[in-house]
């Protein structure tokens, strides 16, 4: 269940994966900027940090270790690509929050912002699963649950997001109208951004073992 080390292309690997980080953490920023309705897991968290009395920064790394145990059971493929997104985005949303400034009564700056932050995502998972160092505990498990259901990237993502929200929403985070339209636009933007990169998720048997 454990994707092995590349130590020829780890260093390659390691700058890639981490650009794909801080645009994953400038997409968070963006959306949260555009005041429209924070992400899915966004909405999650800030409900949960609220109740447990943490920092969001501090419940988003223990939601990510959360879903991480959840992916195991699943049986997906983690590596050490894993653990550096639940361990780098945070600080890279950080610094993103420090520089975006929020936007508001500006309704078309803020939709542009937005749609920009589920576009950038959706490249930015594509490029660090890409690496195939093991993709984030997010999308590892829209990854389980497409492999173990036979779901579309798009059909499976759009469920878990849904889920997510109404979750968070019961539990009092910040939901909007924008929160709906990311859980339906994501899907379909990491499927395109999939497409573009020419991701493989999970590559066959075969060439794995060739590989290694």
């Amino acid at each position: 269940m454990l994707k092995p080390i590349r130590w020829n292309t780890f260093l390659r690997d390691l700058v890639v994966i981490q650009f794909g980080f801080f645009l994953y953490g400038l997409a968070i920023a963006l959306v949260v900027r555009a005041s429209l309705g924070t992400g899915t897991w966004v909405v999650l968290e800030v409900a949960l940090a609220g109740i447990l009395g943490v920092k969001i920064g501090t419940m988003t790394v223990y939601m990510g270790f959360t879903v991480l145990l959840i992916v195991l059971a699943l049986r997906e493929r983690v590596g050490w690509g894993t653990l550096g997104n639940i361990l780098s985005i945070g600080p890279w949303l950080n610094l993103c929050l420090e520089i975006i400034p929020t936007v508001k009564d500006n309704f078309v700056l803020q939709v542009a912002m937005f749609l920009a932050g589920v576009l950038i995502q959706g490249i930015a998972s594509a490029i660090y699963i890409g690496v195939d160092a093991g993709a984030g505990p997010r999308d590892s498990l829209m990854l389980a649950v497409h492999r173990t259901t036979g779901l579309s990237i798009r059909v499976g993502r759009a469920m878990i997001e849904i889920t997510v929200v109404t979750i968070g929403w019961f539990l009092g985070g910040p939901a909007g109208f924008g929160t709906v339209a990311f859980a339906l636009l994501i899907g379909p933007s990491v499927q395109w951004a999939f497409k573009l990169f020419n991701v493989q998720p999970h590559k066959p048997e075969v060439v794995e073992a060739v590989a290694d």
